[in-house]
């Protein structure tokens, strides 16, 4: 059993995380403060507490990882999120980075392929107890969510072979998709604009390493909790 209680020293270690991250070049303040203020370690079993606050990724259920804090720093700066600001998530995994964006004040939704995490995350304390309006959804990431569209920003956190059209089209105008895109061991962190007039600037980052973005899941059309 998960024991949660954020003590001093938890707090101590965000802070040596927080500064590593800045040294690594994440200059956003709101994204190092909610990193400062998510207690990493809720994502954990009590078995591993003591490397939660390295800059690692970590494998949990499903097959899965929770990503390196630098990278969920690196994507969510990219992201610009603001308060209030409608946000798909494509990939709950751990639901740690979505409390990071909850914590930045968006409204978020966000879609799980695996039921064994979707089961569990959506009942675990951070988001009972803390972030209880996100909106959890089982089904394949690549469909998105259209009954709940437009969306402000879209984040992906797995590894997509191609940028999904129809999340693009989930896109509003002004909207802006962060994802890493490609197949194999690395993949090119990207960032999409849709302009005013419907057509799209890309942006393309460093290279990271990602589980992969896999379609199938749910068919029939993603399903709200």
């Amino acid at each position: 059993m998960t024991v949660y209680k954020d003590e001093l020293r938890h707090q101590g270690l965000r802070a040596q995380l927080v500064k590593q991250l800045r040294e690594k070049g994440i200059t956003d303040e709101k994204v190092l403060e909610a990193i400062q203020t998510i207690p990493r370690h809720y994502f954990f079993d009590n078995a591993f507490e003591k490397i939660a606050y390295e800059d690692r990724a970590f494998p949990i259920a499903a097959g899965q990882t929770i990503s390196q804090p630098y990278t969920v720093a690196y994507q969510t700066q990219l992201l610009q999120v603001k308060r209030n600001e409608k946000v798909l998530e494509i990939g709950t995994g751990s639901g740690y980075q979505t409390a990071i964006l909850a914590a930045l004040g968006a409204r978020v939704c966000t879609i799980e392929r695996q039921k064994e995490l979707f089961d569990t995350i959506q009942k675990s304390y951070p988001f009972q107890r803390q972030y209880p309006g996100i909106r959890f959804f089982y089904g394949d990431g690549f469909l998105g969510l259209p009954t709940f569209a437009p969306f402000d920003k879209i984040l992906i956190t797995a590894a997509a072979p191609y940028t999904p059209p129809i999340l693009l089209e989930q896109l509003k105008p002004g909207g802006v998709m962060v994802l890493p895109r490609d197949e194999g061991d690395s993949q090119r962190m990207i960032r999409i604009t849709k302009q005013a007039d419907g057509t799209l600037r890309e942006e393309c980052f460093d290279q990271f390493s990602f589980v992969p973005m896999l379609a199938g899941k749910n068919s029939g059309g993603n399903k709200i909790v």
